[in-house]
């Protein structure tokens, strides 16, 4: 079954229990100083593309390296949902975060200090793109994204707020014919049905078993999928990619120079193969704003910039 989800979320609510949760797990204060002007305890968000549960426990490596690189003690934040940790980072409840190129648009629209850091390089592009996917059962008629429109079929997001999972998908199926509207986003005829599963796997998983007849999902979770056995290999297919600006690591407003560049160089520096291929990174590279302009635009023209 899908799980539905409201794409417009009560952001006071939201933002008052990401405030509760972080300041009843957080010890020092933005005040506390550590070296290079870092915070004595750096809180880094992680937007959950696959379960927080499952997203928590990957990244504990990375958190164990930060701290040991930095000097500093490290503190992972993982919210349920995407707007959950853009919340955190707008209110400076988190110091640095993993963010989709949309969800740092969404960020840098409320509070222009967000500043992009890093991303990764793509194991599978070997570019700092990787490729978001509209995928089909491998038995669907659909060879096209506009057979899937015309066909007035069920289509599934992942998180409203996702870039690969959510916004280029939407490019994709506006591209072909549909009529998405900006203040009902899920209203996309001549589709028959939108929803939002608030997962790429979940959205997999949707597509999989005949609950809606395509999806949007970042291609690269897909492969995961498959490698686990979650999905069997082949049993979808893609009808059209597009390659997405990598997923920026940024840093809050007010967070000092030093600081921004300690972090920076931290991912830069990275060349431990494990742990770069449990982040999906060959290496890491610098970002600016500019390099999510199209992001931005995007979100812009189909309503997903001010989600919330």
């Amino acid at each position: 079954m899908v799980r539905a989800r409201s794409p417009r979320i009560r952001t006071t609510l939201l933002l008052a229990v990401v405030m509760s949760l972080l300041v009843a797990g957080c010890g020092a204060g933005p005040g506390d100083a550590g070296r290079d002007g870092l915070p004595a305890r750096l809180r880094v968000g992680i937007i959950p593309n696959v379960s927080p549960e499952r997203q928590r426990a990957q990244y504990e490596p990375l958190r164990e390296y930060l701290a040991k690189r930095l000097g500093v003690g490290v503190e992972l934040f993982v919210a349920n949902n995407y707007a959950g940790v853009v919340a955190a980072l707008v209110a400076r409840q988190v110091d640095v975060a993993y963010l989709g190129g949309l969800t740092y648009a969404q960020a840098a629209e409320q509070s222009r200090g967000v500043v992009p850091l890093v991303t990764e390089v793509d194991e599978e592009t070997g570019t700092p793109r990787y490729l978001s996917a509209v995928v089909v059962p491998a038995a669907s008629p659909a060879r096209s994204v506009r057979d899937v429109v015309a066909a007035g079929g069920r289509f599934a997001f992942g998180d409203v707020s996702s870039t690969s999972g959510s916004l280029y998908p939407r490019m994709m199926i506006v591209d072909a014919g549909a009529r998405c509207e900006v203040r009902a986003l899920d209203r996309c005829p001549p589709l028959s049905s939108v929803t939002f599963t608030g997962g790429h796997d979940a959205t997999a998983l949707a597509v999989l078993n005949g609950a809606v007849d395509a999806g949007g999902i970042e291609l690269r979770i897909l492969h995961r999928l498959e490698r686990q056995g979650t999905v069997p290999a082949g049993a979808l297919r893609v009808v059209e990619q597009r390659q997405v600006m990598g997923y920026p690591w940024v840093a809050r407003d007010g967070l000092p120079a030093t600081a921004r560049r300690a972090v920076a160089g931290a991912f830069t520096g990275i060349t431990d193969a494990k742990l770069l291929d449990l982040l999906r990174a060959r290496s890491y590279v610098e970002v600016t704003a500019d390099d999510y302009r199209e992001v931005h635009d995007n979100a812009a023209r189909l309503g997903l910039l001010t989600v919330g």
